[in-house]
């Protein structure tokens, strides 16, 4: 399969919203209102870097890089890259997608001189975690947190 990564193109950022929502809500991980900022690519893009992945037939993944002072960074010092958001179309998933933005963002933070990656993840997303661990991703339990009671995420960390 060939596809590209690259940024989100101003005239995707609806259907990258609804690949997000889409990806998040296959697996039942839409909860309360996450689901309008799953949705909120164009502000992603605005105050993150919005990444896709696309081939010819339209886009296959999405995830949002957050460099220091975004606002849409959780756990991420100024000295480290983080990732929120991916997600995977139903008709790309085990095609590599996930791994594939992942590692774009891993490139990400060593092309900004950065030497560790962070992100979070839910609880219940166990394939996730595999896919990080895979990567060499390890848990980083002190910065766990809830950003509403219920919602437990997982911090995960690689040093570069």
């Amino acid at each position: 399969m060939t596809y590209e990564i690259r940024l989100a193109l101003a005239a995707e950022y609806d259907a990258v919203g609804e690949l997000t929502v889409d990806a998040y809500a296959h697996d039942g991980f839409v909860r309360g209102d996450y689901v309008l900022t799953l949705r909120a690519a164009a502000d992603r893009a605005a105050k993150a870097e919005l990444w896709v992945a696309a081939d010819e037939s339209g886009l296959l993944g999405t995830v949002t890089y957050c460099p220091a002072g975004s606002v849409y960074r959780e756990i991420g010092r100024d000295d480290e890259g983080e990732f929120r958001m991916l997600g995977v179309a139903g008709r790309a998933r085990g095609l590599g997608i996930g791994t594939a933005l992942t590692e774009r963002c891993i490139a990400r933070t060593r092309e900004l001189g950065q030497h560790r990656i962070v992100m979070c993840s839910a609880e219940y997303m166990a394939t996730a975690h595999r896919l990080y661990e895979r990567l060499g991703f390890t848990r980083l339990p002190e910065r766990d947190w809830s950003p509403i009671p219920g919602l437990n995420l997982y911090a995960f960390t690689l040093e570069l």
